[in-house]
Order: structure tokens, then C-alpha cells, then sequence
């Protein structure tokens, strides 16, 4: 079999390896459809449900004509300015394979970003945010981090702090960018009606259906194993020196790794908020297993499988804390995004820049060439090097955000197109804004049941 011939086959069976991981993280579109369903209330139940659909179809057609120019195209350290509208692509680094594989990526951060506004958004502002949020804001920071010319990138030619910042499948690139997005969202818009009550105490609105939470819950964790394992791109890279080993080590040690740190802190929020709260709830120990798999996926193909463990335990006290602060503060977030996308978001970054292996990095990043030295975890004795660039990741993706969304969603407010009418609200989006309930036997706070009848007790009023 002549090299050309063994060449087409390892670029073939990659490209499937890819392409599957874009279903895979596809899938957790899904996933989250059913999640934020299961977890508003059933008058807003179809809202949301669209909402989800809306993050794909409109964050296609952005990612597609700038998001991914601004992501991976050539210009310079911050931005990118090639490959718009896919203008030529297939090129000597990124295929289409590629480009869905990070479209699948960008409309994530969308769907993170929605939860948080959740039941009492107008659609017309879901429409504007998330074009704005997959086509510039999300792909500048996926510049930064994962092209090899941003100034963030562990593969650019001029590393940060001799080591660029370790960010392999997006705690910060995608979930960090969705939750503090998400967070100026809920703070422009303010608490849910009937959130708080006159002396500010919270007021429990759980979300009507505990099956969909846990459906959309392992949706994700199925996802997750493209998510993670599949940032490889590549399955069929040997690593020099070892005979056995390869990506696909790699990517089985990835998968083993997300298992544990979600595992870990599902289990560790559901003892965590029984000793609380005083009885076992599964929608906390959903959003636990997802704070873990959040916090490890920057540092997943990086880390020992007992360090994903740490990084599983801690990120549930991270988001078991920043829930308790949340209320303290009035902060209403249905989903609980810009605590668990966020916070456990931010943790994971610095996780990563604690407890990454050399042998691992390099492995990840040069293909495990041992000639290279690479700065590895600060308490594995690596110097302060990476997790220095990991504060600097954190801090930067904090700043860019909060400096673009922050204004866009205080525009939105301002123009009257953001957040909906307390009659509206009360009333439910679904019965207000999409002609119906999702649910034909809903009984609901309005008593009306179709359009029609919701009309006629407005004319009413």
C-alpha cells in the first residue's frame, strides 16, 4: 500500500471522526431544547422551546457568513478577516467538516445565553442577541484562543507567558462567553414577575416538568462525549516514542475524564443541597452533573482522571454557592445559566491552569513530540507561566462581553424590544406571543387557552 493511499484513508477516517462529533455536539441542541423546557414554567414552555430552535437556524447564517471569518480566518492576533461566507474553503487548514464542527460549537453559546433571559423576553430581542452573539462576539474570542495566530492560543507562535492559555474544548471560549452574557441579560431585564416578593424574599417558580430536565440532562452528557473528545479534530495522529499510543489514547482518557468530573459533582449537589434544603431533587443534581462538565472542559485532555474528580467536587460548591448568592442578591435566572455556565465556567479555567500534566499538554497540542517543554499545572510544578494565562483568559473573555453585550442588551431595553409586558409575562409568552399553549390541557394563571381568548380578556381589561 503506497503512502498516498495510507494518507486518503487517515484523512478520511479523521473526517468521519469529526463530522460524528458534530452530530454528537448537535445533539446537545436537543439536549438543551428539553432542559430549558423542562425547567420554565408550561405557560412559556413553547417560547423557549423556539427559542432553541431559533439559536440554530439563525446562528447558522451568521456563523456562516461572518462567525467563522472572525474565528479562523487570517488577519491578526485579535480577529480574523478571511473566509466569509466560506469563500475559499476547503483550504490548506479548515475543511467543511471543520466549519460545521465549530458552527455546532457557536450556536451552543446562544442556547446558554437564552436560559437566562427565559420567560419574559421578547422574540424579536432572541433574534437580534444571537445573530449578534454566534456571528461576532463568540467567534472573537474563539480567535483569541483557538486559531494559531490569536494571541491567547497555545499553538500561536508567540505564547503568552511562554505558554499560551489552555482552553482545549471552551469553559471559557463557549460557556463563559454564554453565561456572562446570559448574566447582563438578566440583570437589564430585572427579576421575573412575582420572583421576589414585597420584602424581597424569593419566591419559588420550578420549572413544570422534572422527566424533560432529566431527558435534556443526559442528552447533553451524550453530547458532551463529542463536545470534548472530539476538539482532537484528529483521531489517527501517533504519538513519536510510543508505539501504542496516539490521539485515540487521548481522546478515550478525554472521555473518561468529563465522565468523572460530571459524575462528581452530580453526586456531590445532591448530598450538597439535601443537607440544604432537606430532601433530594433532581433538577440540582442535573444541573451538578452539567457544572461538572462545564468546569472540565477546558482542562479535559489534559488532566489525570483523579484530578477531574477535584475539578467535578469543586465545581459544585461553586455552583451551589453562587446559586445562594444569587438570591441574596435578587438575581433571577431561570436556568441557573450565568451561575453554572459561567461560574463553574471560570472555575474550570483555573482548574486547568492548576492541575495540567506536561506529557498531556503535549500531547494535546504538539502531537506528544517530547523534544518541546511546555509550562504545565502550577501545583504539579509547572511554574506560574500557564496559570497566569489562564487568569488573563478568564479576565479578557469577563471584559470583552461585558463591553459588547452589556450595551447591546441596554440597547435593546432602551428601543422598548426586550423584555415583554407584566400582562404578557403573567399571562405566559406562549398564550401572548405564539398563538396557543404547548400543552392542549394546560391550565394556566390567564385561564384563557387559545389566542383568540387570551385577546378578548385583553380588550377586557
Amino acid at each position: 500500500m503506497d503512502s498516498s493511499w495510507e494518507a486518503s484513508v487517515t484523512d478520511s477516517i479523521n473526517a468521519i471522526y469529526l463530522l460524528f462529533s458534530a452530530y454528537l455536539v448537535f445533539v446537545m441542541q436537543l439536549g438543551f431544547a428539553m432542559l430549558c423546557a423542562g425547567s420554565v414554567r408550561a405557560k412559556n414552555a413553547m417560547n423557549i422551546m423556539l427559542t432553541n430552535v431559533v439559536d440554530a437556524v439563525v446562528g447558522s447564517l451568521s456563523y456562516y457568513l461572518f462567525g467563522f471569518a472572525f474565528a479562523f480566518g487570517d488577519s491578526n492576533p485579535f480577529i480574523g478577516a478571511s473566509y466569509f461566507a466560506l469563500k475559499d474553503i476547503p483550504s490548506s487548514s479548515y475543511d467543511y467538516s471543520f466549519f460545521l464542527y465549530q458552527w455546532a460549537f457557536a450556536i451552543a453559546v446562544a442556547g446558554i445565553t437564552s436560559g437566562s433571559i427565559a420567560e419574559r423576553t421578547q422574540f424579536t430581542a432572541y433574534l437580534f442577541f444571537s445573530f449578534f452573539l454566534t456571528g461576532f462576539v463568540y467567534p472573537v474570542v474563539a480567535h483569541w484562543l483557538w486559531s494559531s495566530n490569536g494571541w491567547l492560543s497555545p499553538n500561536s507562535t508567540s505564547l503568552l507567558f511562554g505558554s499560551g492559555a489552555i482552553d482545549f474544548a471552551g469553559s471559557g471560549v463557549v460557556h463563559l462567553v454564554g453565561g456572562i452574557a446570559g448574566f447582563w441579560g438578566a440583570i437589564v431585564e430585572g427579576p421575573r414577575v412575582g420572583r421576589f416578593d414585597a420584602f424581597g424574599n424569593p419566591v419559588k417558580m420550578r420549572g413544570h416538568n422534572a422527566t424533560l430536565v432529566v431527558l435534556g440532562t443526559l442528552l447533553l452528557w451524550f453530547g458532551w462525549f463529542g463536545f470534548n473528545p472530539g476538539s482532537f479534530d484528529k483521531i489517527l495522529v501517533p504519538y513519536p516514542h510510543m508505539v501504542d499510543q496516539g490521539n485515540w489514547t487521548s481522546v478515550g482518557r478525554t472521555a473518561v475524564t468529563t465522565t468523572l468530573a460530571g459524575s462528581t459533582a452530580g453526586i456531590v449537589t445532591l448530598f450538597g443541597r439535601r443537607l440544604l434544603v432537606g430532601h433530594w431533587d433532581a433538577m440540582d443534581v442535573c444541573n451538578g452533573v452539567l457544572g461538572g462538565f462545564v468546569a472540565i472542559t477546558s482542562g479535559c485532555s489534559v488532566v489525570e482522571p483523579w484530578a477531574a474528580i477535584v475539578c467535578g467536587f469543586c465545581a459544585a460548591w461553586v455552583l451551589i454557592g453562587l446559586n445562594i448568592l444569587a438570591l441574596k442578591f435578587k438575581f433571577d435566572d431561570p436556568l441557573e445559566a450565568a451561575q453554572l455556565h459561567g461560574g463553574c465556567g471560570a472555575w474550570g479555567l483555573i482548574f486547568t491552569g492548576l492541575f495540567a500534566k506536561e506529557e498531556f499538554v503535549l500531547q494535546a497540542y504538539n502531537s506528544g513530540k517530547t523534544q518541546i517543554i511546555r509550562p504545565s499545572g502550577l501545583i504539579l510544578g509547572g511554574g506560574w507561566g500557564l496559570f497566569g494565562a489562564q487568569i488573563v483568559e478568564l479576565l479578557s473573555i469577563v471584559v470583552w462581553v461585558s463591553l459588547t453585550m452589556g450595551p447591546l442588551f441596554y440597547l435593546l431595553q432602551k428601543l422598548g424590544i426586550l423584555r415583554i409586558s407584566s400582562d404578557e409575562e403573567v399571562a405566559g409568552l406562549d398564550i401572548s406571543c405564539h398563538g396557543g399553549y404547548a400543552y392542549d390541557a394546560s391550565q394556566e394563571e390567564s385561564g384563557a387557552r387559545f389566542y383568540g381568548e387570551y385577546l378578548r380578556m385583553q380588550q377586557q381589561l
